[in-house]
């Protein structure tokens, strides 16, 4: 579950889990309800400063950059082909910022920490029939899969490129799209071995 973190002693690397959970939250909010393509640049600039701020290494920096180039660069042209130029730019630049955020946590944070803070967090609200070691679960795993489809997506068009085929957008599509189901699959196999879902 830690295979993404990233050790370092920055100011983002100190911050309490819980407290880097609740700003993801927050910047999700504005970036679902923001429609200006500057202020969601704006958003898109100080998710990448973060990474500045907490010294990632450049490799890792790198190989986000190129799997989010991958999945930009398919929905920028299927929001362009149904919808248009702007609201084009308007998806992509949320998910930049989005996505970027979240694996920014993942490479800060430990995600035993994180579900730990939140399985705290919501422990008073256990009376209310409120299960905290589920949530806590849902988010470790949610934050978990944006660091696993971004390498997908890597290691999908590094197989692209060494076949030649790297600017067909089926040879990165299919095998991203299978890949993330098999996972998907896989996970909930994984869940089910456990007895998550038997209550």
């Amino acid at each position: 579950m830690n295979a993404w973190y990233e050790p370092g002693t920055s100011v983002l690397h100190r911050t309490p889990a819980g407290v880097k959970f609740l700003v993801l939250l927050a910047l999700a909010v504005v970036i679902f309800v923001l429609r200006s393509p500057v202020w969601l640049g704006v958003l898109c600039a100080v998710a990448v400063a973060g990474y500045a701020v907490a010294r990632v290494s450049w490799r890792r920096c790198w190989g986000l950059l190129r799997s989010l180039g991958l999945l930009v660069a398919v929905v920028f042209a299927l929001q362009w082909w149904l919808l248009g130029l702007e609201p084009a730019v308007v998806v992509c630049l949320r998910i930049v910022a989005a996505l970027a955020a979240a694996n920014l946590v993942t490479v800060t944070t430990r995600v035993d920490d994180l579900v730990t803070a939140i399985e705290r967090g919501l422990d008073p609200l256990r009376r209310f029939g409120v299960r905290p070691d589920r949530l806590g679960l849902l988010v470790g795993l949610t934050l978990q899969a944006v660091a696993t489809l971004t390498g997908i997506a890597g290691e999908v068009r590094e197989a692209a490129k060494a076949r030649g085929a790297d600017r067909s957008v089926v040879a990165l599509t299919v095998p991203f799209l299978v890949r993330t189901l098999r996972h998907a699959d896989e996970l909930g196999e994984a869940l089910a071995a456990r007895g998550e879902g038997d209550r």
